[in-house]
């Protein structure tokens, strides 16, 4: 646990986005990156569940939390600006694999198309 602790202390005070944020894995790095003292800001779609876990774990008051598209790259980049992330995780992805079944073009334009425009972003 001490050298997580230690890990996660390289975050204290640093600007960090959270791509789908609301997530389970990305709620969970929410808590620990706020709990870490990261200024943290994610963004995601509305979340799939109700209650999400980004609900469950009361992090609306701890990140400043921001409905985005991915595939939107406009208004991906207009929440790139105004975070100034100085790091950057990326989780958000269609990852439902029966919807994947259902509709393969969305789940490729979520988890490909993007992904490339979060590289782009980042790249900026």
């Amino acid at each position: 646990m001490a050298s997580l602790a230690n890990d996660l202390q390289r975050f204290s005070g640093r600007r960090v986005l959270i791509t789908g944020h609301t997530g389970f894995k990305g709620s969970w790095l929410g808590l620990l990156l706020t709990q870490a003292g990261a200024q943290v800001t994610g963004i995601a779609l509305a979340p799939q569940t109700n209650p999400s876990h980004f609900t469950l774990l009361n992090l609306a008051n701890d990140i400043d939390s921001r409905e985005c598209d991915i595939r939107d790259v406009a208004k991906l980049e207009t929440e790139f600006q105004r975070a100034k992330p100085e790091v950057v995780f990326h989780l958000a992805a269609q990852a439902f694999v029966r919807a994947s079944y259902l509709d393969p073009h969305t789940t490729f334009s979520t988890n490909v198309l993007g992904s490339a425009n979060v590289l782009e972003c980042v790249s900026r």
